[in-house]
Parts: structure tokens; sequence; C-alpha cells
């Protein structure tokens, strides 16, 4: 299940990095009118790094502590991917998302959300199975 996780993790952050370029490439904080707060746009992929670098740590070594760690800041990223989410989904589904926003394929941020959801799960399972042993 711990590998499991970390691949839901790895595709989690490859949907994000998709998007986040596409919003950089269509004038992302620059642009003229936006939704999203930059400390968030900066802080999800910041949180989500060190979330998956303490989870290597915590494949690495066994120690419920790094899944525990872990999962906190997978709970720091759900916050702010929920922020941008609903941000985003203003007006149904991004229709009338402003700016640099707009340019968000559906799709992606489906993708990145159900994988995400699945990371969340299986990181908070195997923490539990960790503590366990």
């Amino acid at each position: 299940m711990e590998f499991a996780a970390l691949g839901a993790w790895v595709l989690a952050a490859g949907a994000g990095a998709y998007l986040l370029i596409n919003w950089m490439a269509d004038g992302g904080p620059s642009a003229k009118v936006t939704r999203f707060p930059a400390l968030v746009v900066v802080g999800h992929p910041l949180a989500g790094t060190a979330g998956l670098v303490i989870w290597l740590a915590y494949l690495a070594t066994a120690r419920a502590a790094f899944a525990w760690l872990a999962f906190a800041a997978l709970l720091v990223v759900t916050v702010q991917g929920f922020m941008l989410f609903t941000r985003w989904l203003v007006g149904g589904g991004g229709r009338h998302a402003r700016g640099a926003e707009q340019a968000f394929p559906a799709a992606a941020v489906a993708v990145h959300g159900a994988v995400a959801v699945a990371t969340f799960v299986l990181v908070f399972l195997s923490a539990i199975e960790g503590t366990r042993a």
C-alpha cells in the first residue's frame, strides 16, 4: 500500500505540474485578473513536494513518525488544493474563471483531484498500518 501511495502521489504531482505550467504559460501571477492567491499557488506544490520527500523518508526507514508527518503535509496540501479548486469552479466548472485559470482543461483538474484523493486515503491507511507494526 505504501508504494501505491507513492505512485498516486507521483501521478498527482505530474498532473499538478501540468496545471501549473499551463497557468504560468497563460500569464500566471502576472495575469491582469486571477482568482488564485499567489501564496496558495506557491504553497500548494511546495507543501506537496515536501510531503513527498517525507514520504520517501518513511519508505526508506519505515518509521511511523515520517508517515504521519507526510500525512500532516497532505492535510495542508488538501486545504490549499480545495481552495484552488473552488476558486476555479466558480461559475460552473471553470467556465467563468478569470485570467490564466481559463486555460485549465477540466479533465486535467479532475485527474489531479481524483489521484490526490487516492493519495490522501492511501497515505492515511499506510500511516495507520505503519503505527501498528
